[in-house]
This record gives C-alpha cells, structure tokens and sequence, in this order.
C-alpha cells in the first residue's frame, strides 16, 4: 500500500510528463530505439529553445535525423542522433565518422540549396543517447553542439 505523499509524488510525475508530451513532443514507448532516441532529442532541443522544422529529411544520397532552427544566433543546425542500446562499453558517437560527417554534410548542402538558404549559417550537432533494451527512459544522453565542421564539399561543388 501506497502512501498519500508517494500518491501525489506519482500523479505529479504523470501531470509532468503529459505536460512535456504536450509542450515539447511525445516518445513512442512501442517504437524502435532509433526512433526513440530521435524522439527524445528533438525534445531535448526543443527544451533548450530550439525550433526543430524537420525529421529525417533524405534524399537520394544521404539523411539528416533532425534539422533545427537557433533563432536567436540565426542558425540552421543539422543533428545526427545516435542511439546505443545495450549496456557494452562504447559512446554512441564514435559511430559518426569521417564518411558519415561528409555524407551529412552533402545532404545539408543539398537541403539549404533546395530552401534557397545557401548564405544561412550553420552548425553540425550529435546527439549521443544511451538508451538499454526495455528501459522506459534513456540512461545517459549527451549533446555536443558544433560536433564536427562541414566536410567533404570540395566534390559537391564544381
């Protein structure tokens, strides 16, 4: 049996999370990892005051997770969630690689050209996530803002 405190610490809990669903987006609890951690980012941006415009935009040679907007520092920021889930030894954002940041660096080039926003600044982000099997919650999330420069544009334009 429950006490009354213990009662309204859990309906607090409840009201609290409904809120943040509301306010700054759901997490699907039956959806993959992957998309969990992209869920959870893009809340997490959005807490920190960022406009997220944008999930998964691909085309036909590469995907950018999210795409936020800094409207205070006038800033198109491209961020590349990785999600890790198991409990092994390793950071989720060792995954983004040379090829990867190239790869994320022609699709934000192709996606500010097509948005006509070739002048915009902007910043490339990783969001690192920890995030075990059958957890309801991340463990452990990290943000790194400005994770890594534009890379491989020397073949995009001629």
């Amino acid at each position: 049996m429950t006490s009354p405190a213990e009662r309204l610490r859990q309906r607090f809990r409840r009201l609290r999370e409904q809120y943040e669903s509301w306010r700054y987006g759901a997490i699907d609890p039956r959806a993959k990892v992957g998309v969990r951690g992209e869920q959870f980012a893009a809340r997490l941006l959005r807490k920190s005051g960022l406009q997220v415009i944008s999930h998964g935009e691909s085309d036909f040679a590469g995907e950018i997770d999210l795409i936020a907007i800094d409207r205070a520092r006038s800033t198109v920021i491209f961020v590349e969630v990785k999600t890790l889930a198991t409990r092994k030894p390793g950071h989720p954002a060792e995954r983004v690689d040379a090829d990867k940041q190239a790869r994320i660096t022609r699709a934000a080039a192709r996606y500010l050209k097509r948005q006509r926003l070739l002048e915009a600044r902007c910043r490339f982000d990783v969001v690192a996530i920890w995030w075990p099997s059958g957890d309801s919650a991340p463990e452990r999330v990290e943000h790194y803002p400005a994770a890594f420069e534009a890379s491989g544009l020397d073949s995009f334009f001629s």
